[in-house]
């Protein structure tokens, strides 16, 4: 999902800018809405220590899983709704962004101008799949009990916000030209397969939290992720 150098340049990278904000607005309401919800687990530091953890998580989707250069862009096997489902929202996306900045200092400074691009296009997505986790998933329900439709509309809503973005960034910078909208169907059509991959491993992984629940219950992880 990065946005490539040249993609955006000159005067237009000033909206990703103006998106940067929005998205780190959204990321700090969904910190202090995790922080309020578990205030008797531990606040802002147990949000802190998920936040270390998922910034290390997402660096090493980055940098350790496979990724390919498809299109207009690159795919990635980000596992967003994996986080949010272990660690809440808040701590995700203090994750996608601090991870990604890192990844950029670290590895590929080459990317640093387009990070207002991709930061916008992994954290508005993921508040999508907050908002939507809260409508599709019962107040009644942990998340270890979900099954494999809820999981699928997360991981497709995510993944197809991620295109989307992708898709304005490369439509915003190039144009509506005939060779920019075949590299971007590219990119779309990759993308398939990491919808139809995630959903497979946030089940895994749920399974993996509620078997080893002893572990999983602790401040590290969402409330949620076990108590309805």
């Amino acid at each position: 999902m990065h946005i490539e150098p040249g993609v955006v340049d000159g005067a237009k990278i000033f909206l990703s800018h103006a998106t940067a904000v929005a998205a780190f607005g959204l990321a700090g309401w969904m910190a202090r809405q995790d922080a309020r919800a578990d205030a008797a687990r531990g606040g802002w530091p147990a949000l802190a220590a998920r936040s270390l953890l998922t910034t290390l998580a997402v660096f090493c989707f980055f940098e350790l899983f496979p990724h390919a250069p498809v299109g207009v862009s690159e795919v990635h096997l980000i596992l967003g709704s994996t986080l949010l489902l272990l660690f809440g929202a808040g701590a995700t996306a203090i994750g996608l962004a601090a991870g990604l900045l890192a990844q950029g200092l670290f590895f590929a400074p080459a990317d640093l101008p387009q990070y207002g691009m991709n930061v916008t296009t992994l954290l508005v997505p993921l508040y999508a799949i907050h908002r939507l986790a809260q409508r599709i998933i019962p107040a009644r329900t942990a998340y270890v009990d979900i099954r494999y439709r809820q999981a699928f509309a997360l991981s497709l809503t995510y993944q197809g916000g991620i295109v989307l973005w992708v898709a304005f960034w490369a439509l915003y910078g190039h144009g509506m030209g005939a060779d920019t909208l075949a590299e971007v169907g590219r990119f779309g059509a990759a993308y398939l397969s990491v919808v139809l991959l995630e959903p497979l491993v946030d089940l895994a992984v749920l399974w993996g939290a509620k078997t080893l629940a002893g572990l999983t219950r602790g401040r590290l992880f969402t409330a949620r992720l076990h108590a309805a």
